[in-house]
Protein backbone atom coordinates (compact mmCIF):
# COMPACT_ATOMS: atom_id res chain seq x y z
CA UNK A 1 0.00 0.00 0.00
CA UNK A 2 1.28 3.45 -1.10
CA UNK A 3 2.37 6.30 1.33
CA UNK A 4 -0.44 8.19 0.31
CA UNK A 5 -3.05 5.52 0.54
CA UNK A 6 -1.67 5.17 4.27
CA UNK A 7 -1.98 8.76 5.09
CA UNK A 8 -5.47 8.69 3.76
CA UNK A 9 -6.40 5.79 6.46
CA UNK A 10 -4.34 7.45 9.03
CA UNK A 11 -6.26 11.11 8.38
CA UNK A 12 -9.61 8.68 8.23
CA UNK A 13 -8.56 7.25 11.38
CA UNK A 14 -8.15 10.08 13.48
CA UNK A 15 -12.08 11.10 12.67
CA UNK A 16 -12.96 7.61 13.34
CA UNK A 17 -10.89 7.88 17.01
CA UNK A 18 -13.04 11.37 17.81
CA UNK A 19 -16.49 9.86 17.12
CA UNK A 20 -15.51 6.44 19.20
CA UNK A 21 -14.49 8.62 21.97
CA UNK A 22 -18.20 9.49 21.52
CA UNK A 23 -19.56 6.47 21.41
CA UNK A 24 -17.51 5.29 24.80
CA UNK A 25 -18.71 7.79 26.73
CA UNK A 26 -22.78 8.34 25.55
CA UNK A 27 -23.74 4.19 24.87
CA UNK A 28 -22.88 2.95 28.57
CA UNK A 29 -25.40 6.02 29.62
CA UNK A 30 -28.02 5.25 26.93
CA UNK A 31 -28.11 8.36 25.12
CA UNK A 32 -28.08 8.47 21.12
CA UNK A 33 -24.54 8.43 19.55
CA UNK A 34 -25.83 11.06 16.68
CA UNK A 35 -27.51 13.70 18.66
CA UNK A 36 -27.31 15.55 20.07
CA UNK A 37 -23.96 17.15 19.03
CA UNK A 38 -21.10 17.16 21.08
CA UNK A 39 -21.09 19.44 24.32
CA UNK A 40 -18.75 19.96 27.45
CA UNK A 41 -19.99 17.89 30.09
CA UNK A 42 -19.08 20.51 32.52
CA UNK A 43 -21.03 23.84 31.13
CA UNK A 44 -23.30 21.96 28.47
CA UNK A 45 -22.16 24.45 25.73
CA UNK A 46 -21.83 22.81 21.91
CA UNK A 47 -18.20 22.65 21.23
CA UNK A 48 -17.36 24.24 17.86
CA UNK A 49 -16.39 22.82 14.68
CA UNK A 50 -12.91 24.08 14.90
CA UNK A 51 -12.57 22.21 18.23
CA UNK A 52 -13.29 19.40 17.64
CA UNK A 53 -10.49 18.58 15.00
CA UNK A 54 -9.13 15.15 16.29
CA UNK A 55 -5.64 15.52 18.47
CA UNK A 56 -4.75 19.33 17.47
CA UNK A 57 -7.84 21.22 19.01
CA UNK A 58 -6.75 19.35 22.18
CA UNK A 59 -3.43 20.88 22.14
CA UNK A 60 -4.30 24.32 20.74
CA UNK A 61 -6.83 24.24 23.65
CA UNK A 62 -4.06 22.94 25.84
CA UNK A 63 -6.43 20.26 27.30
CA UNK A 64 -9.49 22.71 28.39
CA UNK A 65 -13.15 23.76 27.22
CA UNK A 66 -13.17 26.93 25.40
CA UNK A 67 -15.78 28.28 26.81
CA UNK A 68 -15.33 27.47 30.97
CA UNK A 69 -11.94 26.24 30.97
CA UNK A 70 -12.69 22.71 32.24
CA UNK A 71 -9.95 20.17 31.64
CA UNK A 72 -10.59 18.23 28.87
CA UNK A 73 -8.69 14.48 29.74
CA UNK A 74 -5.97 13.41 28.06
CA UNK A 75 -7.29 10.13 26.91
CA UNK A 76 -9.02 11.96 23.84
CA UNK A 77 -6.42 12.65 21.77
CA UNK A 78 -4.62 9.52 22.84
CA UNK A 79 -7.54 7.43 21.44
CA UNK A 80 -7.72 9.39 17.99
CA UNK A 81 -4.05 8.86 17.39
CA UNK A 82 -4.03 5.40 18.32
CA UNK A 83 -6.68 4.72 16.05
CA UNK A 84 -5.44 6.28 13.51
CA UNK A 85 -2.40 4.40 14.20
CA UNK A 86 -4.23 1.27 14.14
CA UNK A 87 -5.58 1.44 10.32
CA UNK A 88 -2.41 2.45 9.08
CA UNK A 89 -1.12 -0.81 10.77
CA UNK A 90 -3.98 -2.83 9.82
CA UNK A 91 -3.80 -1.12 6.28
CA UNK A 92 0.05 -2.25 5.60
CA UNK A 93 -0.09 -5.38 6.98
CA UNK A 94 -3.11 -6.38 4.77
CA UNK A 95 -2.44 -4.16 2.06
CA UNK A 96 -5.26 -3.31 -0.81
CA UNK A 97 -7.67 -5.96 -0.74
CA UNK A 98 -11.46 -6.04 -0.11
CA UNK A 99 -11.33 -7.41 3.24
CA UNK A 100 -9.94 -4.04 4.49
CA UNK A 101 -13.06 -2.11 5.27
CA UNK A 102 -14.11 -5.42 7.35
CA UNK A 103 -10.93 -4.84 9.30
CA UNK A 104 -11.16 -1.07 10.10
CA UNK A 105 -14.72 -1.61 11.01
CA UNK A 106 -13.13 -4.39 13.16
CA UNK A 107 -10.75 -2.25 14.85
CA UNK A 108 -13.22 0.66 15.10
CA UNK A 109 -15.75 -1.58 17.47
CA UNK A 110 -12.82 -3.25 19.66
CA UNK A 111 -11.21 0.16 20.24
CA UNK A 112 -15.07 1.11 21.33
CA UNK A 113 -15.45 -2.06 23.30
CA UNK A 114 -12.05 -1.48 25.06
CA UNK A 115 -12.91 2.32 26.35
CA UNK A 116 -16.21 1.02 27.53
CA UNK A 117 -14.76 -1.91 29.69
CA UNK A 118 -11.90 0.26 31.23
CA UNK A 119 -14.92 2.50 32.23
CA UNK A 120 -17.02 0.16 33.45
CA UNK A 121 -15.91 -3.08 33.64
CA UNK A 122 -18.94 -3.70 30.74
CA UNK A 123 -19.35 -5.17 27.09
CA UNK A 124 -22.40 -3.74 25.95
CA UNK A 125 -24.05 -5.71 23.75
CA UNK A 126 -24.94 -2.40 21.87
CA UNK A 127 -21.87 -2.49 20.82
CA UNK A 128 -21.11 -5.81 20.41
CA UNK A 129 -24.47 -7.60 18.47
CA UNK A 130 -24.51 -5.17 15.74
CA UNK A 131 -20.48 -4.57 15.43
CA UNK A 132 -20.25 -8.35 15.27
CA UNK A 133 -23.26 -8.88 12.39
CA UNK A 134 -22.02 -6.05 10.36
CA UNK A 135 -18.30 -6.91 10.68
CA UNK A 136 -18.55 -10.61 9.59
CA UNK A 137 -20.98 -9.99 6.84
CA UNK A 138 -18.11 -7.20 5.44
CA UNK A 139 -15.87 -9.98 5.98
CA UNK A 140 -17.96 -12.44 3.65
CA UNK A 141 -18.33 -10.27 1.26
CA UNK A 142 -14.21 -9.05 0.71
CA UNK A 143 -13.74 -12.14 1.04
CA UNK A 144 -15.88 -13.72 -1.96
CA UNK A 145 -14.50 -10.64 -4.18
CA UNK A 146 -10.80 -11.34 -3.15
CA UNK A 147 -11.06 -15.13 -4.24
CA UNK A 148 -10.96 -16.43 -0.62
CA UNK A 149 -14.13 -17.95 0.60
CA UNK A 150 -12.25 -20.66 2.32
CA UNK A 151 -10.40 -18.42 4.46
CA UNK A 152 -14.03 -16.98 5.69
CA UNK A 153 -15.05 -20.60 6.52
CA UNK A 154 -12.00 -21.05 8.39
CA UNK A 155 -12.43 -17.31 10.13
CA UNK A 156 -16.14 -19.05 11.03
CA UNK A 157 -14.64 -22.25 12.47
CA UNK A 158 -11.82 -20.23 14.99
CA UNK A 159 -14.35 -17.49 15.92
CA UNK A 160 -16.51 -20.47 17.01
CA UNK A 161 -13.65 -22.11 18.54
CA UNK A 162 -12.16 -19.20 20.49
CA UNK A 163 -15.90 -18.57 22.18
CA UNK A 164 -16.29 -22.15 23.08
CA UNK A 165 -12.68 -22.32 24.61
CA UNK A 166 -13.45 -19.09 26.83
CA UNK A 167 -16.79 -20.14 27.68
CA UNK A 168 -15.20 -23.39 28.94
CA UNK A 169 -12.45 -21.49 30.75
CA UNK A 170 -15.55 -19.16 32.34
CA UNK A 171 -17.44 -22.13 33.46
CA UNK A 172 -14.32 -23.22 34.99
CA UNK A 173 -13.48 -20.09 36.52
CA UNK A 174 -16.27 -18.67 38.23
CA UNK A 175 -16.81 -15.71 38.07
CA UNK A 176 -12.92 -15.05 36.63
CA UNK A 177 -14.20 -12.99 33.79
CA UNK A 178 -17.94 -11.93 32.34
CA UNK A 179 -20.05 -13.82 29.88
CA UNK A 180 -19.65 -10.25 27.97
CA UNK A 181 -15.60 -11.94 27.38
CA UNK A 182 -17.06 -14.84 25.90
CA UNK A 183 -19.15 -13.52 23.36
CA UNK A 184 -16.28 -11.08 22.43
CA UNK A 185 -14.68 -13.94 21.90
CA UNK A 186 -16.64 -15.00 18.55
CA UNK A 187 -15.76 -11.73 16.94
CA UNK A 188 -12.23 -11.86 17.66
CA UNK A 189 -11.71 -15.25 16.68
CA UNK A 190 -13.23 -14.81 13.03
CA UNK A 191 -10.86 -11.98 12.26
CA UNK A 192 -7.98 -13.19 13.43
CA UNK A 193 -8.35 -16.78 11.95
CA UNK A 194 -9.13 -15.40 8.55
CA UNK A 195 -5.41 -14.40 8.68
CA UNK A 196 -5.13 -18.26 9.23
CA UNK A 197 -6.30 -20.34 12.32
CA UNK A 198 -2.82 -20.36 13.70
CA UNK A 199 -2.78 -16.52 14.28
CA UNK A 200 -6.45 -17.37 16.03
CA UNK A 201 -4.38 -19.35 18.63
CA UNK A 202 -2.18 -16.85 19.00
CA UNK A 203 -4.80 -14.10 19.94
CA UNK A 204 -5.90 -16.55 22.25
CA UNK A 205 -2.07 -17.39 24.35
CA UNK A 206 -1.46 -13.54 23.78
CA UNK A 207 -4.18 -12.46 25.62
CA UNK A 208 -4.05 -14.56 28.76
CA UNK A 209 0.05 -13.60 28.39
CA UNK A 210 -0.84 -9.98 28.22
CA UNK A 211 -3.91 -10.09 30.70
CA UNK A 212 -1.27 -12.17 33.28
CA UNK A 213 1.67 -10.21 32.93
CA UNK A 214 -0.43 -6.45 33.77
CA UNK A 215 -2.45 -7.74 36.31
CA UNK A 216 0.91 -8.83 38.24
CA UNK A 217 2.38 -5.74 37.67
CA UNK A 218 -0.82 -3.86 39.31
CA UNK A 219 -0.79 -6.23 42.10
CA UNK A 220 2.72 -5.67 42.60
CA UNK A 221 2.74 -2.16 42.24
CA UNK A 222 -0.23 -1.59 44.65
CA UNK A 223 -2.90 -0.26 41.89
CA UNK A 224 -4.84 -2.86 42.38
CA UNK A 225 -6.04 -5.21 45.57
CA UNK A 226 -6.30 -9.52 44.66
CA UNK A 227 -9.79 -9.11 45.15
CA UNK A 228 -10.11 -6.61 42.65
CA UNK A 229 -11.92 -6.65 39.12
CA UNK A 230 -9.75 -6.27 36.06
CA UNK A 231 -11.68 -5.60 32.77
CA UNK A 232 -10.54 -8.49 30.48
CA UNK A 233 -11.57 -7.38 27.20
CA UNK A 234 -8.68 -4.87 26.76
CA UNK A 235 -6.03 -7.82 26.88
CA UNK A 236 -8.41 -9.91 24.42
CA UNK A 237 -8.30 -6.80 21.83
CA UNK A 238 -4.44 -6.57 22.15
CA UNK A 239 -3.81 -10.32 21.87
CA UNK A 240 -6.36 -9.98 18.73
CA UNK A 241 -4.17 -6.96 17.20
CA UNK A 242 -1.42 -8.81 17.63
CA UNK A 243 -2.48 -11.97 16.23
CA UNK A 244 -3.33 -9.99 12.93
CA UNK A 245 -0.26 -7.93 12.80
CA UNK A 246 2.42 -10.38 13.81
CA UNK A 247 1.16 -13.58 14.01
CA UNK A 248 2.53 -15.02 11.03
CA UNK A 249 6.10 -13.90 12.51
CA UNK A 250 4.80 -15.57 16.17
CA UNK A 251 4.23 -18.47 14.78
CA UNK A 252 7.08 -18.76 12.23
CA UNK A 253 9.44 -17.87 15.02
CA UNK A 254 7.55 -20.44 17.44
CA UNK A 255 8.18 -23.10 14.45
CA UNK A 256 11.51 -22.29 14.29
Amino acid sequence: MTIIALTVLGLFGLVVGSFLNVVAHRVPAGMSIVAPGSACPACGHPIRPRDNVPVVAWFLLRGRCRDCGTAVSVRYPIVEAFTAAAFVAVGATLGPVWVLPAYLWFVAVTIALTLVDLDHKLIPNRILYPGTVVGVALLAGGAIVDGRPWSFLVALASGTGFFLALLALALVARGGFGFGDVKLGFLLGVFTGYVGWPNAVVAFVAAFLFGGLVSVALLVGGVRGRKDAIPFGPYLVAGAYTAVVLGDRIVAWYLR
